[in-house]
Parts: C-alpha cells; sequence; structure tokens
C-alpha cells in the first residue's frame, strides 16, 4: 500500500518546498504544497506541475487519487 511519505519525497524531490503536508488512507490522498516555483503560475499550471512529476506513479495505478492546495509561501503566510 502506498504510503504518504513516499509520495511526500516524489515532490520534495522535484519541486523545493517551505510546507509540504500529505495525508492518505492508501489510496486517496491531500497534500498542501507550499513553494516559491508556484510564484505568478495560476491554480491550473501549479496543479498539472505537480501531477506531472507524478504522472508515473498514475500511470502505473500505484497513485489512484490527489487532491491538493498549491500556494506559495507569502500566500501561505495570509491564508496558512
Amino acid at each position: 500500500m502506498l504510503e504518504s511519505e513516499q509520495i511526500k519525497h516524489w515532490i520534495s524531490a522535484e519541486v523545493p518546498c517551505s510546507h509540504l503536508a500529505v495525508e492518505g488512507d492508501g489510496h486517496h490522498f491531500s497534500a498542501v504544497i507550499v513553494s516559491e516555483v508556484f510564484a505568478g503560475l495560476g491554480r491550473v499550471k501549479r496543479q498539472q506541475l505537480i501531477n506531472g512529476i507524478l504522472k508515473p506513479h498514475f500511470d502505473s495505478g500505484l497513485l489512484h487519487a490527489l487532491s491538493m492546495q498549491t500556494i506559495t509561501p507569502e500566500e501561505w503566510k495570509i491564508n496558512g
């Protein structure tokens, strides 16, 4: 069964995060990803970036579903 820590590793290996939290039940996961790389990107582009990183795991069926909040450090300070 897939663990939250594995998803955190996949994301953090590609995106420098100031905060990264992943929770789930082994099949469905949710993530809060705070990174400066999201600056200047809209919500869809941010999620496409993360989905691109995780695509091999979605394609293999290992990762089934991930809902995510993708925010900048500035947004995190305001809304975190």
